[in-house]
């Protein structure tokens, strides 16, 4: 359909997925597909099929969907990238915006806001909604002081993907054959974020992991 714009879905939840496609394929103008749970057969269909946007959810099958826009952003920077989210927007808006992405919604909001979204990136704007903006912006405007006030914004866009996947339960050999690396590396990543949220014991590390991607919160007094 030449006079419709293609929106291409990276999601690993097919459910969800299937509802957003659904929502968006109501519109006169835009058609979704995709089929893409992760990063590499998202990059096959970007190439493949040249979407005129992507809408990306930040925590993939085996990967981080913020590399998927690194990856756009320096490969396809005439095609923007939206980024879904259940995470707390404050953690991953601000790191995906400056990872290339062109806006940030949660998955609690994309029902009523995804076409608006879609819209508003298309027309080569930023879509964030008003209490993101206003957290940005604070952060921009605010000292040294006041910025990077929880133990997570301290870590680097690495060290939170290495964190978030030993909260999913994957070993360091299962993180370092997903992301390309040597377990020595991952081991030092592990250690890195052990000494940022002051953790002692790897076990220590793994609750605390686990409690974040259950509840998005960081909690280093865990039974």
């Amino acid at each position: 359909m030449p006079n419709k714009k293609k929106i291409l879905l990276v999601e690993d939840h097919p459910i969800f997925r299937l509802g957003l496609a659904e929502l968006i394929n109501q519109e006169d103008d835009f058609i979704a597909f995709g089929d893409s749970k992760d990063v590499d057969p998202a990059i096959k269909e970007i190439e493949t099929l040249k979407p005129d946007l992507i809408i990306a959810d930040i925590t993939l099958k085996k990967s981080d969907g913020i590399d998927l826009v690194k990856y756009v952003k320096k490969y396809h920077k005439n095609i923007p990238v939206l980024v879904l989210s259940m995470h707390d927007e404050y953690l991953y808006a601000e790191r995906a915006l400056h990872a290339g992405a062109k806006g940030y919604i949660m998955k609690q909001e994309a029902m009523e806001s995804v076409v608006t979204a879609i819209h508003h990136v298309l027309e080569g704007k930023i879509y964030l909604n008003e209490k993101v903006k206003e957290h940005i912006l604070s952060n921009i405007s605010g000292t040294p002081e006041t910025k990077k006030k929880t133990p997570v914004d301290r870590l680097t866009d690495r060290e939170l993907q290495v964190f978030k996947m030993i909260g999913r339960g994957f070993s360091s050999r299962d993180i370092a054959e997903r992301l390309f690396l040597s377990i020595k590396t991952i081991g030092t990543y592990r250690e890195r974020i052990k000494n940022k949220f002051n953790l002692k014991h790897a076990n220590e590390l793994i609750r605390c992991a686990v409690h974040f991607e259950k509840t998005g919160q960081i909690s280093t007094q865990l039974d």
